[in-house]
């Protein structure tokens, strides 16, 4: 005989906060719903009122880059030839549903300010 299931009261900034994470790219209500340990059909249900499914969209932020011009080539030395780094691809999904994926070169620090960055 299975436990009786306790009903859960979700508050409007609660119902808010899961809605939006319907909405980030590459997320399902199904997933939501398995993060919440709740019924998906309850997510539906407040996709549909206006109260909670007016939060608005998620913008995508973009980190500034600078482009500089290749340093001037010095004389030519034979660079010693090192080995291939291992491929290292890695994807990190963030609580509040932010995925990042990095393929190639991993900069740990940098790695670590730009999931911190993402979460505010």
């Amino acid at each position: 005989m299975a436990g009786k299931r306790v009903r859960r009261f979700w508050g409007d900034t609660e119902k808010i906060q899961i809605v939006a994470q319907t909405r980030v790219p590459g997320v399902s209500v199904a997933q939501v719903a398995r993060r919440y340990d709740m019924n998906a059909n309850l997510i539906f249900k407040w996709l549909r009122d206006p109260r909670f499914s007016s939060a608005p969209e998620p913008v995508a932020d973009f980190l500034p880059v600078t482009i500089t011009p290749d340093p001037p080539a010095l004389k030519a030395t034979p660079r010693p030839q090192l080995p291939a780094p291992a491929e290292v691809r890695i994807e990190i999904t963030t609580p509040g549903g932010c995925k990042v994926r990095v393929e190639g070169g991993l900069d740990v620090a940098r790695l670590c300010a730009l999931v911190r960055g993402l979460e505010g």
